[in-house]
């Protein structure tokens, strides 16, 4: 099956399975809301996110693995898929270890991290309970995490997808149904842990049994200069690990401690959203990582660079319009239909947000293109300036400016790589020089703001009362006029009429 097909498969599952775990998301945050309170949920937030800085134990092992079995695949070379696979598994079930000592290690500093003040009557007991069903989760995913390397890059990532939805599905509804019957968080906390344990015992028969030639117990060792490359790559990826962790996983962790516990939960309200939108975007862009491994491997560097500036254009178009309604009606959809004012958060702060999230969807771009490339080195001290002049900001804003200095460091450390891995890309992926990419950046942005600045005005006449007609309205006032405003300018360029013509075969056929 072609790219473009594995692409289309992928892409269908990728959206089925957000669309559900998009609704099904909302309804249990609300239900968890009404029973459990903000709270609870801040506490939740704030685990997810101290578990997702251990995850940088990883340290890029996966990614590096990945691009290795590009080839392999490729070339059906099952003896060789056999050596990595191995060393695949070996290195997770040492990164499971050091996870679980290190997160058991930090056990003993939750009370440090949420205040006395910010518990809101919870022990530590059960704070520490609950931080340990938190860690087993994360642990145990290590233990079948490297069986899903090989679909990806037989690009089939619709097989994870699938699997990720319908554990989804069951958490969630068997979820709601103990928060209902019981208001128990600690069941509701089991439940999910049960559930995915499960998932997981599931995940590795059926892996055995769709790659039964990786059951075998004679697997020839690396090469010494193959087994160096991984080594290599992942030395680098490591650096991208730690920066990013000091870059994206610290606020929930900044706002506790510098600012207020339960702020983490109003935010987490605007960034659930925000989120879920750019899974939605990224099941484009993450379902065509391995087919970008396939291009690279296969393709001519023109022929890359062309499909590039199409993936590109996509993006911006795309990150473009999610900004704008994102901006114009997530504070009335948090705080008019979904909950109410008390979640209410400035529009300065969600400004802030929004613009990390726009050039957020163009570092995605670049960086997946580096994966498929398996382009680490280059940039690999990047992420931890990245980290830590996010880090000094977030942390001197916090304490000086309040919510706002935390995103204004997320904002400031983002752009830099916005400005820095273009160079990079065009001058080792296409041998081109960069200027062509700012050019592009600028006129998407000043497009992008334009239409804007025309919806604002419709918007304040037509939200002063939000309810569920006039936010529909708004909604689809927003689809057209932002949509036919980026295709009237940017009708005659050459990555619109590459889509144009997809678009006419696909109609045609």
């Amino acid at each position: 099956m072609g790219r473009v097909r594995q692409a289309e498969k992928n892409i269908f599952f990728g959206y089925l399975s957000n669309f559900i775990i998009l609704v099904m998301g909302f309804y249990q945050r609300k239900v968890f809301i009404m029973v459990l309170g903000r709270t609870l949920l801040s506490v939740n937030t704030l685990y997810t996110d101290i578990l997702s800085m251990l995850s940088l134990a990883e340290l890029g092992i996966g990614t590096a693995l990945n691009f290795s079995l590009y080839k392999p695949v490729a070339e059906h070379n099952y003896e060789k898929i056999k050596s990595y696979m191995q060393l695949y598994k070996r290195a997770y079930l040492a990164i499971a270890g050091v996870i679980a000592v290190v997160g058991l290690a930090l056990a003993p500093f939750l009370p440090y991290i949420i205040k006395e003040s910010d518990r809101g009557g919870i022990s530590i007991r059960n704070l520490t309970i609950y931080y340990l069903i938190f860690l087993f989760n994360t642990v145990s995913s290590y233990f079948v995490a490297y069986k899903y390397s090989l679909v990806n890059a037989e690009q089939r990532s619709y097989i994870q997808t699938n699997i990720a939805t319908i554990t989804r599905i069951v958490t969630v509804l068997v979820q709601i149904a103990i928060l209902l019957a019981t208001e128990n968080f600690l069941l509701f906390l089991l439940t999910q842990a049960a559930i995915e344990l499960i998932q997981k015992i599931f995940v590795s028969i059926y892996f055995n049994r769709l790659y039964p030639y990786l059951r075998d117990k004679k697997v020839q060792k690396l090469e010494k200069k193959e087994t160096d490359i991984v080594i290599t790559k992942s030395k680098a990826l490591m650096f991208h690990k730690i920066g990013d962790v000091a870059r994206l996983q610290t606020d929930s962790i900044i706002i506790t401690t510098c600012i207020n516990t339960d702020l983490v939960g109003v935010v987490g309200n605007y960034n659930l959203v925000i989120n879920y939108a750019a899974n939605f975007v990224n099941v484009i862009f993450n379902s065509l990582i391995s087919g970008f491994g396939n291009l690279v491997a296969t393709e001519s560097k023109e022929k890359q660079y062309s499909v590039f500036k199409v993936y590109r254009f996509v993006a911006c178009w795309l990150y473009g319009f999610a900004t704008v309604g994102f901006w114009l009606l997530l504070t009335p959809f948090i705080t008019g239909i979904y909950l109410d004012e008390s979640w209410l958060l400035a529009q300065s702060i969600l400004t802030l947000i929004l613009i990390d999230f726009y050039f957020k969807g163009g570092r995605t771009v670049l960086l997946n293109f580096k994966i498929a490339a398996g382009i680490f080195e280059q940039d690999k001290f990047l992420p931890l300036i990245q980290g830590g002049i996010n880090l000094l900001i977030s942390i001197v804003g916090a304490r000086y400016i309040g919510l706002a200095g935390v995103y204004i460091g997320t904002v400031v450390s983002g752009i830099l790589a916005n400005l820095i891995r273009p160079v990079i890309v065009y001058r080792d992926c296409f041998e081109r020089n960069p200027w062509d990419y700012f050019k592009d950046s600028l006129k998407y942005i000043i497009a992008i703001l334009i239409i804007l600045a025309l919806l604002i005005p419709i918007s304040n006449a037509l939200l002063t009362q939000v309810n569920i007609l006039t936010f529909i309205l708004m909604a689809i006032i927003i689809t057209i006029i932002y949509n036919l405003g980026f295709i009237l300018v940017f009708r005659k360029t050459k990555e619109f009429e590459y889509l144009w013509n997809i678009l006419k075969q696909k109609l045609q056929k």
